[in-house]
């Protein structure tokens, strides 16, 4: 096992297998959040950001936490963005010139991937990255015989998590050390996303939403406020000079209620005026928050229309535009993962398990299909006419566009269905026309006709089929010789008159049609 070294060319322990490096974190474990999105104003949203660029990343990720849980739209943008990688297509590519080796090596993490529990939970814990700019699994190694799998995978929260003071890209598991414990190899599968260009601590997408977030409550919480008072009359109550603390506060009480019981018992020498009603409009509050959501929906995907439409600028046009957004923010996503997948995953699997790997670049890679399918008709128009054309168009290229893969292993494959030649078509036409002439009805003589030229036709099968009988010497030796000659018999001819009565009976159908039968 000393013998097994990390991505970086580093030797890695055995023990690092057996434990998981939080398990003698306990004051991680026991960590309760703070959450500082109550009472946020612009200061401490600023303070807040402003702590994480210095390294203190603790309240910027509780924050980003809270603005999922307590914003729904942001949620659904930001899941919707996540939930994206579900759809795509993904597999282990070989390296380029593959070898007999790295193929073998690239079957063998296929298979295992394919076995992994909840992979597509680990994808979207992985993408947890595009918000907090950084998302770390740890991995719980579990020996199965004498392969060593991963048993477990367990996304464990940003506050985790901290940078080295001397490199604020070093991302570091928080300890009782200044500067943090590194990760250790094979442990974790670390994703940064790089939402944004900065600093580890500035690279996610959550603070640029958080100012929109932050707006948006303010106009949440002053509507609130309208809603609550929104109709009804301000009452004032009046009492004479003189009146006690006690009386004035059953004065304020009964003035109170009024708002709601619409009911309520004061001293004679008391009195309570109504004024107007209170007035407002919702449409400021509402203009704001419809700003805040948009502006949230074009950060996380791109555009508004996949998300809500207004009636007025939704055209379809305008969406197709919008989604072709969405689709190259999925492949800018998927890019990003992918060499995290191979360097975290896919080769612990194999340094572990004995497969050798001498050059990171020789390494067989996730990749995502990503690429859009092409207009399957409008490629088959078009290629007949390029290719008649003498356009040399490889068919690599073809199946690469349609994504169609290529044929393995003598697996079988859809062929064509060949039509009636030119010249059968004409023949038919012409018979047609013929009878037509003599007065004879299409319909009558077409049994006729067709029964005529399969005798002929069968015969020679027949006179085939009765040699072999003849030679053969038993019944097992003439159901063999059968079998084997069955693409071999003189069925052309038959299929040609089939062909030729089916063609026979639509140009009836279509003659009876235009005659008005």
């Amino acid at each position: 096992m000393a013998t097994i070294v990390d991505q970086h060319g580093n030797p890695i322990q055995s023990q690092i297998l057996h434990e998981p490096q939080t398990a003698k974190l306990m004051q991680l474990h026991t960590e309760y959040a703070n959450h500082p999105s109550r009472g946020l104003t612009p200061v401490r949203l600023a303070g807040i950001l402003q702590q994480a660029e210095q390294g203190n990343l603790i309240a910027q990720a509780e924050l980003f936490a809270d603005m999922e849980e307590k914003d729904g739209h942001l949620y659904a943008e930001m899941d919707k963005r996540k939930r994206a990688i579900l759809t795509v297509d993904w597999e282990i590519r070989p390296p380029r010139n593959a070898n007999a080796k790295e193929k073998a090596q690239t079957e063998y993490l296929t298979e295992v991937i394919q076995d992994f529990p909840s992979f597509d939970q680990l994808l979207l814990d992985a993408f947890d990255a595009i918000g907090h700019a950084y998302s770390c699994i740890e991995l719980d190694w579990t020996l199965s015989g004498r392969e060593w799998l991963v048993g477990s995978a367990v996304h464990r929260p940003p506050t985790w998590f901290t940078v080295n003071r001397f490199d604020q890209n070093d991302l570091r598991l928080r300890d009782n050390t200044p500067n943090g414990a590194e990760l250790i190899p094979f442990g974790w599968i670390v994703h940064k996303h790089r939402a944004r260009t900065g600093i580890l601590s500035r690279s996610g997408l959550h603070r640029i939403l958080a100012w929109p977030f932050l707006f948006k409550n303010y106009a949440i919480r002053d509507l609130a406020e309208l809603l609550e008072i929104y109709g009804m009359p301000i009452r004032l109550g009046k009492y004479p000079p003189g009146t006690s603390d006690t009386e004035k506060a059953t004065l304020l009480r009964a003035v109170t209620q009024l708002g709601h019981s619409a009911a309520g018992i004061i001293p004679e020498s008391m009195a309570i005026e109504f004024e107007a009603a209170a007035q407002g409009n919702h449409d400021p509050f509402q203009a704001m928050i419809t700003w805040a959501e948009q502006t949230m929906s074009k950060i996380i995907l791109g555009g508004t229309l996949s998300s809500q439409a207004d009636g007025k600028s939704s055209t379809n046009a305008l969406g197709k535009v919008h989604d072709d957004a969405r689709r190259e923010i999925l492949a800018s996503d998927s890019k990003q993962l992918a060499p995290t997948l191979t360097r975290d995953l896919l080769y612990p699997l194999l340094v572990l398990n004995g497969h050798q790997v001498e050059d990171m670049r020789r390494m067989p890679h996730f990749h995502f299909d990503v690429r859009e399918i092409e207009d399957f008709k409008m490629l088959a128009d078009a290629l007949p006419n390029l290719v008649n054309m003498d356009m040399p168009v490889p068919i690599s290229w073809v199946q690469r566009k349609l994504s169609i893969p290529s044929a393995q292993n003598n697996e079988p494959i859809l062929k064509s269905v060949k039509s009636a030649s030119p010249a059968l078509n004409a023949m038919s036409v012409n018979r047609l026309a013929a009878l037509k002439a003599n007065n004879q009805n299409p319909i009558d003589q077409l049994e006729q006709t067709t029964n005529q030229r399969n005798d002929a036709v069968w015969s020679q099968v027949i006179e085939h089929i009765s040699t072999m009988v003849e030679s053969a010497n038993s019944l097992e030796e003439l159901q063999n010789t059968l079998l084997a000659a069955y693409g071999t018999l003189p069925l052309e001819d038959l299929r040609t008159v089939m062909a030729e009565g089916l063609m026979l009976a639509e140009l009836a159908g279509m003659a009876d049609v235009k005659a008005g039968k």
